[in-house]
């Protein structure tokens, strides 16, 4: 009989080597995010509960730094002002807490990455038709099949796996990938 550790471990394993089938999306997104840097735009990210803590990490990590020096990057995760959520949710509905603040700071060329198990926040769905609205580029870090995010994103990354630990164990780490993409398109620059 498999301990809960064993279970654990062979679910992540499988998640992670569903990965090696979606290279080419991760890659190409994070190219996206890399050239939007460059260009001196803003990467801004949004997400519920563990995909909220998934978007302030990696804002943290492009704000101040991941594997090598350099100057801190415009990366904002649109989760973190308990004003501006509750105020939002609170004069036009929870689903608007992430749109009104795309609508404030995104400009045209700037990156959206909304993250979502499923797929289907209606938070993240009404963030990304504002993004779109405005010229932004967005990507889904989504998990499953992609949900209603899949179709309306410019770049879906979808990880397969059944359980939403796996999905976000997956998350994170492409959140990584991507912010050592970015670590190396800087170091290429200079």
């Amino acid at each position: 009989m498999n301990s809960i550790f064993d279970t654990h471990i062979s679910q992540h394993l499988a998640a992670l080597q569903s990965l090696t089938a979606i290279k080419p999306a991760i890659e190409d997104a994070g190219q996206r995010i890399a050239d939007c840097l460059l260009r001196g735009n803003k990467v801004m990210l949004c997400g519920n509960g563990g995909s909220a803590a998934d978007a302030q990490h990696i804002a943290a990590e492009l704000v101040g730094r991941f594997l090598t020096e350099r100057k801190g990057l415009p990366a904002m995760a649109l989760t973190t002002d308990t004003s501006i959520l509750t105020a939002v949710a609170n004069d036009y509905g929870y689903t608007e807490i992430f749109s009104r603040q795309v609508q404030a700071h995104a400009r045209p060329g700037d990156v959206l990455i909304g993250i979502s198990t499923s797929g289907n926040s209606a938070n993240v769905l009404t963030a990304m038709d504002a993004a779109k609205f405005l010229g932004c580029i967005t990507i889904g870090l989504l998990g499953r099949e992609g949900g209603q995010l899949s179709s309306l994103v410019d770049h879906a990354i979808t990880v397969p796996a059944p359980q939403t630990a796996a999905i976000q164990e997956c998350h994170i780490l492409i959140g990584h990938l991507w912010c050592a993409m970015v670590d190396a398109a800087l170091a290429t620059k200079a």
